[in-house]
């Protein structure tokens, strides 16, 4: 059997280590525009240049989901397709694949796929496209990796920590005021991913530290025992450290795996942030 796994630029990765020998991996990248300069979230995009650019500009940025067209394309050449989408909550990125898939079963009738819309983007997005490489990997049936997939997925959680909310405040989904004391005190936002796949506030910490102490904290209450968590950072090589070492002194094997952001986390979780996966028990 043949196998692709697809995923949207809410998935860190452009490529995949240690790919399964039956699968290939293709990203869908996202647009985002900022003025009147659209930038395209594959391999080529200067993230940095990017971030330079929308911090320069005082006009609020966006983001653009893939046309069905673009999914249509990455499903050709495999019997088998499992897609995997940001959140339904902040993108059409998830409806715009499952029209993809709708097109692409007119003229290919036979085609396995089957659409994950993640509920999260970033760390959370890249364990699930791990463990699907893993789960294909051990030569599993079609039905037995998609059901191994939706019993993995009620098992990991998001949890973010943003130190800039710039982006956040030109958007309109944050005051001014408060973007203003973001900056001036230090706070940085930690929070999550809802079931519904929207973002939610859950502590305010002053300064690194205690956003790391405050970010271990709730993974213990949402119920972590040391299981695979991968850190997607923006810039910020400290916090991951710091956090390994937290979470090393609970759990000495956990295995934490840090990644740098794609360019459209880099646009959610701006400079000094994290969009962290992490499996609970």
């Amino acid at each position: 059997m043949t196998w692709k796994i697809v995923a949207d630029s809410g998935c860190d990765f452009r490529e995949i280590e240690n790919l399964a020998a039956s699968a290939k991996f293709v990203s869908v990248p996202l647009t985002i525009q900022i003025g009147s300069e659209v930038y395209v979230d594959d391999s080529g995009l200067d993230i940095d240049r990017m971030m330079t650019n929308m911090y320069a500009s005082s006009a609020a940025a966006s983001s653009a989901c893939p046309s069905p067209d673009a999914y249509a394309r990455a499903f050709e050449g495999a019997q088998n397709i499992l897609v995997f989408t940001i959140t339904g909550g902040l993108s059409g990125s998830y409806n715009s694949a499952r029209v993809a898939k709708e097109m692409f079963l007119e003229n290919h009738p036979n085609i396995n796929i089957h659409i994950v819309d993640s509920l999260s983007a970033g760390g959370e997005l890249d364990l699930l496209v791990s463990h699907a490489n893993e789960l294909i990997a051990k030569e599993l049936s079609f039905e037995e990796v998609v059901s191994e997939m939706t019993a993995y997925q009620a098992k990991t959680k998001l949890i973010f920590a943003l130190a800039k909310v710039d982006n956040l405040v030109k958007n309109g989904r944050l005051s001014k005021l408060l973007g203003k004391v973001v900056g001036l005190l230090n706070i940085r936002m930690v929070g999550e991913a809802s079931e519904e796949g929207k973002l939610e506030l859950l502590q305010k910490p002053r300064g690194q530290k205690k956003a790391v102490v405050a970010l271990v904290d709730e993974m213990l209450k949402a119920g972590y025992q040391g299981g695979k968590a991968i850190i997607a950072h923006r810039n910020n090589d400290k916090i991951c450290q710091q956090i390994r070492e937290a979470i090393h002194a609970k759990f000495p094997g956990a295995d934490i795996q840090a990644v740098p952001t794609s360019g459209l986390c880099s646009f959610y979780a701006e400079e000094g942030g994290i969009l962290m996966g992490y499996e609970i028990a």
